[in-house]
Formats: C-alpha cells, structure tokens, sequence
C-alpha cells in the first residue's frame, strides 16, 4: 500500500493560545425576533470499539488521507492496544453522514484514547523509545482526565482519517463529540478535563482544521485552546537521481571526509553488508539483543513490565503488518560479524528510521554511521525521497543534513485548569 503523504512540512506557527473570547452584548430585540437557528451538523462523530473496525475500511481511509504515515495503519494501532490497552480507555471514533443508516461506510476514522496524564503505574511501566532532548511544553496536572489521540507515546505522527474535502468537517464533528455531556445518549466518553492532541504535522491540514473547530466550539464551552511547537523531527531531504557518493557532496567538507573515512576504516576489516531479514518475527530476538546491549535499562526492552510490554508491542507490529507491510527489519555485519539492527518504515516514498540497536563492543567500526550510511544507499537505489529521522533532536542526525520539521500540539483546557 502506498499512502499519499505531504511535502516537507513548514515551520510551525508560533505557539499562539486561543483563550476563548466571552460573548458579545447582546443588543436589544424586538419581542417577535426569532434568533436564527443554527444548521444541522452534516457529520456526526460516535465512539466505537477498536475492535469493531474493519481492517479494510480503516486502511481505505489511510490511503486517501494526505497526511497518513504508517503510524496511521490499522496494524499500527492494532499492536499497540494488544501491548499497551491497559494503560489507556479505548475512544476510537467513526465519523458518519447525519442520518446514515449504521451499515454506511464512515466518512472518517479519529483514533482517540483517554487516560490521565500520568497514570500511578507509568513510572513502573514506562520504557525509552526516542532519546532527543525533553521539550518544555503547557504543564498540565498529572492528574488531569485527558483525551490523546491513540498510540501517542509510540506513533511519531497522528492525523484524523478522511479525505481532504472532508477534512474541516470531520473536525467539527470531532469538536461536537467533544463538548457533548459525558453519560448522554449522543457521548460515551468520560468526562475529561483535558484534550491533549500531539504529534501533528505543521503542513496537514487536520492541524487547522481542528484549532479552528476546537476555538469556535469552545467559544460557548469556556475552553481554553492552545497550540505550540511539541517537538522536531529531523529530515534528510534526497537528491533525485543521485547515488551514495553523489549525496555526500550535499554534505560539509568535514563531514563528508569523516563519513567516508570511518566506511573505508570498516570496509579493511571485511564486507560491510546490510541486508533485510526475510523472517523479522523470527529474528526480532535478534534485534532486541542489540538494542539491550547498547541502551540497557535506559531504552525499550529493560526487564520490567514496560519492558515486556515493548516485547509484546514489536512483535505484534511485524505481525499485523505482515511481511508484505511497512515495517523493515534489517542487520549490519562487518566482516561476518553483526554490529547492528535497526526497524524502520517504508511507505513507498519516505523510509523512516524508527529504532537501532548497536552492539557497543564495536564501537571501533562506528556501526552507527556505518547503519545511517546503509540506510541512505537503500534510500537512494529504491528512489525514495525522503529519510525520516522521526522525533528527536539527536546531533548525529543533522551530520547527514537533516533539517528540523516540527510536528506540534493541540492542548484544550477545560475553565480554571
């Protein structure tokens, strides 16, 4: 499946609060004027089980969705409430035509959860995925009731599932759902204190939409509505027709030496190959021996439950995806010996760089320039555009010449929180 997706995204605009401006005067009325009714809402938003979408009918969304990732595919989501359904309430939404008889085709597709912001259990299973830099972000009470897109902590991207002209309309209905008491018949939510909407991109159209509806709305809810930068993530833009060789010439001189150096240095010591294994289920073992090896107690797999939640999350992904999807598992060996592993994603015109692992007795063969350096000749010979350093601002991502493109947060806050 190849899913349509955006241009390199803009800077995002600057953090900007909404405060939810008070109502005007009202002007005096003759006593047989009749306020306009407001129109029916043309959508409607309702919650459902994640388990009573259809496979099909959520990835038909994905596909015409601009801003769909692989993150937005329903195996995504499908591994990440298999590992992680405990610690969130499931709040998917399918967004219909008013009036729609039940066996309609939804219009779109809002994966949502809620849960607090911290829950008691998180420091007990909590694991690491990315190491850049914490973002200062709106404080919000740990406490806080929350509604977050789904798979927040582990998707790098997160958008509403719908096609473009369908875009503003869905997030009104997503904005209605919202301020609809909780425990009446059109709402099954909980009440929630917060809305905490992250991991969107500058450019997706979703962004706006969603801020737009998210004001108006809480205009008569007494929200408050604001938005900021969440984090960046660092892109490698790649010249079209170009090899390996050709790429490094983007790069600074010093930069440039260094990479090739170090190649030269690995390449004395025997073949460096990088190679996709044809069997990841079987050979995720593998990988998280690596991925221990080099991060410990500090990174996905430590020996505790998030650590066993992580196992169960990675399987499961290369599972649902089956062999034919998106997710990647391929290994770095130096002279026969295997120094790395790394899982990245594949949507046909972008190859994201989701997780590594290194084995630090190598650290001589520098096998972390050495798996950038291989990704980069797979992106290049399968004409992709695009390397996705996905979330992070680590340093060694901008000496291959990426450049930040922010993805940001959406945050609404009930009066007085």
């Amino acid at each position: 499946m190849t899913t349509p997706t955006l241009d390199a995204d803009p800077a995002c605009p600057e953090a900007a609060e909404a405060a939810v401006p008070s109502a005007p005067p009202t002007l005096a009325r003759s006593t047989d004027h009749v306020e306009p009714a407001e129109p029916p809402p043309t959508l409607r938003a309702r919650q459902v089980s994640f388990d009573d979408v259809d496979r099909a009918v959520w990835d038909d969304l994905v596909r015409r969705s601009p801003a769909a990732t692989p993150f937005s595919r329903w195996a995504f989501h499908r591994a990440w409430w298999d590992a992680y359904g405990a610690s969130a309430h499931d709040e998917t939404l399918i967004v219909e035509r008013a009036g729609a008889v039940m066996a309609s085709a939804p219009v779109a597709i809002v994966p949502l959860m809620h849960r607090h912001e911290v829950e008691p259990s998180d420091e007990d299973t909590r694991s690491t995925i990315r190491h850049g830099q914490e973002s200062r972000l709106t404080p919000v009470s740990p406490t806080a009731k929350a509604v977050f897109f789904g798979a927040s902590y582990h998707c790098d991207y997160a958008t509403l599932l719908a096609a473009p002209e369908d875009v503003a309309a869905v997030a009104r209905a997503v904005a209605d759902y919202l301020s609809t008491p909780a425990g009446t018949p059109a709402s099954r939510q909980i009440p929630w204190d917060v809305v905490d909407l992250r991991r969107l991109r500058c450019a997706d159209p979703a962004a706006d939409a969603l801020m737009t509806a998210l004001i108006d709305v809480g205009d008569r809810r007494d929200w408050r509505v604001v938005r900021e930068q969440e984090d960046v993530c660092p892109v490698v833009a790649l010249p079209r027709g170009a090899d390996f060789q050709g790429y490094l010439e983007m790069l600074g001189k010093k930069t440039r030496h260094e990479i090739r150096r170090k190649v030269r240095r690995a390449e004395a010591i025997g073949p460096v190959e990088m190679t996709e294994s044809r069997d990841p289920v079987a050979d995720l073992a593998g990988f998280i021996d690596l991925h221990q090896k080099r991060w410990g107690d500090a990174g996905l797999f430590p020996p505790t439950a998030g650590g066993e939640a992580s196992r169960t999350f990675i399987y499961r992904l290369f599972e649902a995806f089956g062999p034919e999807g998106p997710a990647r598992l391929t290994f770095l060996s130096v002279g026969g010996r295997r120094v790395a592993a790394g899982i990245h994603l594949d949507d046909g015109r972008t190859i994201s760089y989701y997780n590594a692992g290194i084995d630090p007795d190598a650290r001589e063969l520098s096998p972390g320039i050495l798996m950038v350096a291989g990704y980069v000749r797979r992106a290049l010979d399968l004409g992709r555009e695009r390397l996705d350093f996905l979330r992070g601002n680590e340093p060694y991502k901008y000496e291959w010449g990426a450049k930040d493109e922010p993805i940001q947060r959406i945050l609404v806050c009930r009066e007085g929180l």
